[in-house]
């Protein structure tokens, strides 16, 4: 009882610091972005759900100690360090710069593996030793102390705008969503998607995908996703009948969808935000027609396996009483109000929207589904919501931190610049290659990096070679982010396809391969919106952006029907050919 209630306050503190920071106005960057490192690092080093060893634990305590009194330094000594100009002074400085980004790497290992921990500390090896690699891909050398001190007192390494937008835009959005999941929210979602399309055709696999695109609006995690409304949709899917392979494709495939929905997009909007100085509002603009298209795609391509099973909806007795419906969805329509009148309406910045919406979802946390209030369910509530959030926080700072330091190195070094000239000339200077491989890279990346950061690495390094090749910044990020995103159904390292896969007990790459012709979606739309740009444009061109949606809305049912459906061969294979006509060749009202 004691731990638990130590653990929730503890997590209080960090949801208290970020509403205060919001709340309070402009605190230096020095100071917000250290402290924030310091809150979230005993979340990954220490208080973990799974169980430790001793030594794991011993170390893990030792490097949160350490890593909090480094940051806590840095904090205290703001003044002083920004007039050191990012140059380190004596021993002491060395050994803070030292310590900070170790515990930054092994943060990120215990956080999330080991990948980009090693991308981070070969581009560190990078820095301190590129000097000696021959040809164009050496540099020049940077001296230790500007080196280190560049990355770690000064705001072009790990205190950089990646870290700037975890800490006043990412972590408020997080503890958004884990209020509302803490609540009705999540119940309201499945009760509106079972009473929207429970009852169509497919009916139970249809509301996988609503309930999936609502809840992975605020979860922005295709594994979250895929963990909590698949508990509920998966089971239902095969009780009815539906063939197991094909039930945990469904979940896999709508869950993924979640990092690509407004508002959150698993961190990555605001990640946008920062590098392409575009205003969030047009960030989500632009993102909700491909999103809303990649779900189509999916609601199409279960309609289309309708051709071969026998897919029911669901019985009448499992249908919401409507009462249940409005009374639960108020517990996600509320707060989301909240949020949309302060962006739109009152014309405050999204973070003080979102920071309103969280205090409009806690009033909520007090009622449950009936309306009751209960002092106890209450407490639990709240204990769930701070402790979720403290732990997402955690693990999306960890992975910013690190992926900090890689954007860091190609800036000091000048890496980026060369990498982005390699894309250029391997592609003979033209689009649609640069593209091509971008998207190779992507994939790659993704597999073992989680989304956000397979973007910010990918999008540092080709995004302005696709920016030179005449695309707007927007254009260039939304292309990288999503095919960041092809990982999580695409073998052979597939997240969500493997959680889907455990919980239907089913080979998973029977899953995967048909997660593949689900989500086509996630293939196609980003080229589509290169060939489409209209298709970004639902803010200024609102009619012609709905043309070129509607466009790649037929284009996409063409092909999942072609790659799909119970036809001849000749009948699919033509449905799949003109489908990439209708979506690549440009159409004009």
């Amino acid at each position: 009882m004691t731990k638990r209630i130590a653990l929730a306050a503890l997590a209080g503190l960090l949801v208290a610091y970020h509403l205060a920071l919001v709340f309070s106005g402009l605190v230096p960057n020095l100071v917000s972005r250290p402290l924030h490192m310091a809150l979230i690092l005993p979340w990954v080093l220490v208080f973990v759900p799974q169980e430790m060893g001793w030594l794991k634990r011993i170390s893990g305590v030792a490097l949160a100690l350490a890593g909090i009194t480094a940051s806590l330094w840095v904090a205290l000594n703001q003044n002083s360090l920004g007039d050191q100009y990012g140059f380190l002074e004596g021993p002491f400085q060395i050994a803070i710069a030292a310590i900070l980004l170790l515990v930054v790497l092994e943060t990120a290992r215990r956080a999330i593996g080991w990948a980009l921990p090693i991308v981070a500390a070969i581009m560190l090896l990078y820095g301190l030793f590129g000097q000696h690699i021959p040809g164009e891909f050496g540099h020049s050398g940077t001296p230790l102390t500007s080196f280190l001190g560049t990355l770690t007192i000064a705001e072009g390494g790990i205190w950089g705008s990646l870290t700037g937008i975890s800490v006043s835009t990412v972590s408020i959005f997080v503890i958004f969503g884990a209020v509302l999941n803490a609540g009705e929210a999540g119940q309201g979602f499945m009760n509106v998607a079972a009473a929207a399309a429970g009852r169509l055709k497919g009916g139970a696999a249809k509301v996988s995908v609503i309930s999936s695109a609502l809840f992975g609006s605020i979860s922005g995690s295709a594994s979250a996703n895929v963990a909590s409304t698949g508990a509920i949709t998966i089971p239902a899917m095969v009780k009815l009948g539906y063939p197991k392979r094909l039930a945990g494709a469904v979940e896999a495939v709508a869950s993924s969808g979640g990092q690509i929905m407004p508002p959150l997009m698993g961190a990555g909007a605001f990640v946008m935000v920062e590098l392409t100085s575009t205003p969030y509002t047009a960030v989500m603009a632009a993102a909700i027609l491909p999103a809303i298209l990649y779900f189509f795609a999916v609601w199409i391509g279960v309609n289309a396996f309708n051709t071969r099973y026998k897919l029911e909806g669901l019985p009448a007795d499992q249908a919401p009483a409507l009462r249940d419906v409005i009374i639960t969805s108020a517990f996600f329509l509320v707060p989301f109000t909240v949020l949309l009148w302060g962006m739109f309406v009152a014309g405050v910045t999204p973070q003080y929207a979102a920071s309103l919406a969280i205090l409009a979802g806690a009033v909520l946390l007090f009622f449950n589904g009936a309306l009751r209030f209960s002092a106890r369910e209450a407490l639990l509530r709240f204990e769930t919501a701070l402790i979720t959030a403290a732990r997402q926080v955690a693990l999306i700072a960890s992975i910013i931190l690190c992926a900090s330091i890689v954007i860091g190195v190609l800036s000091i070094t000048g890496l980026g610049v060369k990498i982005t000239s390699l894309i250029l000339s391997g592609a003979g200077g033209m689009l649609w290659p640069s593209l091509l491989l971008t998207a190779i890279a992507c994939l790659i990346l993704g597999m073992e990096v989680p989304t956000t950061a397979a973007y910010v690495i990918c999008v540092s390094v080709a995004g302005p070679a696709l920016t030179q090749l005449g695309l707007e910044p927007l254009e260039a990020h939304l292309f990288v982010f999503w095919f960041a995103l092809l990982s999580t159904i695409t073998p052979p390292v597939c997240g969500a396809v493997f959680i889907a896969a455990g919980m239907v007990d089913e080979d998973w790459l029977k899953v995967a391969f048909t997660a593949m012709a689900l989500g086509v979606g996630l293939y196609l739309i980003p080229p589509a919106m290169i060939a489409n740009p209209m298709l970004l444009a639902s803010a200024t061109a609102p009619l012609a952006a709905l043309f070129a949606g509607a466009k790649v809305a037929l284009a996409l049912g063409m092909i999942s029907y072609g790659l799909i459906a119970r036809f001849s061969v000749a009948t699919r294979t033509g449905l799949v050919a003109g489908g990439l006509i209708v979506l690549f060749v440009p159409l004009s009202l």
